[in-house]
């Protein structure tokens, strides 16, 4: 007789350091269902998650896959399993090509020896079928977009005939289009009866798409609703443990003078000619499609990409930052969209990230860092926009991703910015920790900073900026006030219509 589960985790436990990561969490997914696994930052959805894929063990529990007691020891158990699961954090070798990540544990399938013109049929039959045809199989990972990697993950998962797919927040990288192919062919693996466990921040993703939620807290089973009987609020308060009355705080803040003017700024293949200006107080959204030039932009004024030509006023000043350790003596700031590899040294201490834009802060006379000085301001500085952390000496790379995301941003407080760029400032980011961030963006701006925010959720730039500059093929296709501030006028000018 056939389960009525595929995968059935009961009363899951598992302990680091003596600390309960999970107590007692059950999740249990029917075959073709799509499964959203929800919570807080740090609620224990990865941990959950890598206990299934085999990368963690449970301390207690069972797991049962298709009818029957399992044994996952190993990350090849998992596999064997037809277990797959893509993280936030991709599982791929940059100096392969697409058709070698695709099929990395089967390379040579027919033989000793890889035969490479059917590897390469095989790979784009695979990205034919994500609608992605436009991927060469030949072409060097390392040198794809974010975006088009996350493909690259998604169908190596999907040569290996996986049963139960979990995904971790798999459109965190991607644009709207890209987001209904992929939905697309998640519609397609459950009609062909594969479980999906989907884990997103984003509510509106989990209604349109999934059949079921699970929702966890502080590392326990809260409920599993038919998300047809929940609304967005009752599902915020199952897991935030209150209701959200605003979920984009109103602004006090009066704009000034102008602060950065860019004319015509060209660098590499990326960046085509861009002009626009920040004013004091200002929130000053920046939209369009992935590859369309706005991180290049930015990279570019924080110096750490050459500029070709152009002209850069910045408080009266032309200048054109040579390097970022400039720019940051100008207080000019990036929070950069990949907070693991350029917003934060994840093997130091949480201390050493926040304060390593602003070491003038706790250094003494002799300029030697004062360290019982700099311990005290981190943990009021982190204590402000209520971070999750065991110590101040902890590695970075020990927190969760959204504790992540706010020591990388604690770092630019610290450094007391008069203009910040916010490339991507709440992706991977729970629903109450983007509040947090919103107010806190919203307090620099009430205090004179202009900001920059680069985001790929329209309706984040809707509800935060004073305007938008959309940008289409390295130069800005058109600016947006206010007042006209909807998603068809930020589609209409990042599609070229």
């Amino acid at each position: 007789m056939q389960s009525e589960y595929m995968l059935e985790m009961n009363h899951i436990t598992k302990h680091f350091y003596g600390v309960k990561a999970l107590s007692d969490v059950s999740l249990k997914i029917k075959p073709g269902e799509i499964h959203a696994l929800v919570g807080e930052n740090g609620a224990g959805k990865s941990t959950l998650m890598k206990i299934l894929s085999g990368a963690y063990q449970k301390d207690g529990g069972q797991i049962i896959v298709n009818g029957e007691e399992a044994k996952i020891l190993s990350p090849r158990d998992a596999k064997d399993l037809g277990l797959a699961v893509i993280y936030q954090e991709f599982m791929l070798a940059p100096d392969l090509t697409v058709a070698e990540n695709i099929f990395i544990d089967n390379l040579a399938a027919s033989g000793k020896f890889i035969n490479w013109k059917d590897l390469k049929t095989k790979a784009k039959q695979q990205l034919i079928k994500l609608g992605f045809d436009d991927i060469d199989p030949g072409t060097r990972v390392g040198s794809l977009s974010v975006a088009y990697q996350q493909v690259i993950e998604i169908c190596k998962c999907l040569t290996r005939n996986s049963r139960v797919l979990v995904l971790d927040e798999p459109t965190a990288v991607l644009t709207f289009s890209e987001i209904e192919k992929l939905f697309s062919v998640i519609q397609q693996l459950k009609n062909q009866g594969v479980s999906i466990i989907y884990i997103s921040h984003r509510l509106e993703e989990v209604f349109e798409l999934c059949d079921s939620v699970t929702v966890l807290k502080d590392g326990k089973y809260v409920d599993t609703v038919p998300v047809s009987t929940i609304n967005k609020n009752d599902l915020v308060s199952m897991m935030i443990g209150r209701e959200i009355t605003q979920l984009f705080p109103t602004r006090d803040a009066r704009i000034g003078k102008e602060i950065l003017k860019v004319e015509d700024l060209k660098a590499g293949k990326s960046v085509c000619g861009v002009s626009f200006s920040i004013r004091e107080g200002e929130i000053v959204g920046f939209s369009g499609l992935v590859g369309s030039g706005r991180t290049e932009t930015m990279r570019a004024l924080f110096g750490v990409d050459n500029v070709d030509s152009g002209k850069v006023t910045y408080f009266g000043e032309e200048i054109l930052f040579k390097n970022p350790k400039q720019a940051i003596e100008h207080g000019f700031g990036l929070l950069p969209e990949d907070r693991k590899k350029q917003g934060l040294l994840l093997s130091q201490s949480i201390r050493m990230n926040t304060t390593l834009a602003s070491m003038k802060k706790v250094k003494n006379m002799f300029d030697i860092i004062n360290h019982k000085k700099e311990k005290a301001y981190v943990k009021e500085l982190l204590a402000s926009i209520a971070t999750k952390y065991s110590s101040t000496e902890e590695n970075a790379n020990s927190l969760s991703g959204g504790n992540q995301q706010k020591i990388a941003l604690a770092k630019w407080l610290a450094a007391d910015c008069r203009c910040v760029v916010f490339d991507e400032p709440t992706r991977g980011v729970d629903v109450g920790a983007k509040t947090e961030i919103y107010k806190i963006m919203n307090t620099l701006a009430e205090n004179g900073v202009g900001i920059i925010m680069i985001s790929s959720e329209m309706t984040e730039i809707i509800g935060m900026c004073d305007r938008a500059v959309v940008m289409r093929h390295g130069t800005v296709a058109g600016e947006v006030d206010r007042s006209n501030l909807t998603e068809q006028s930020l589609i209409k000018f990042a599609m070229g219509v």
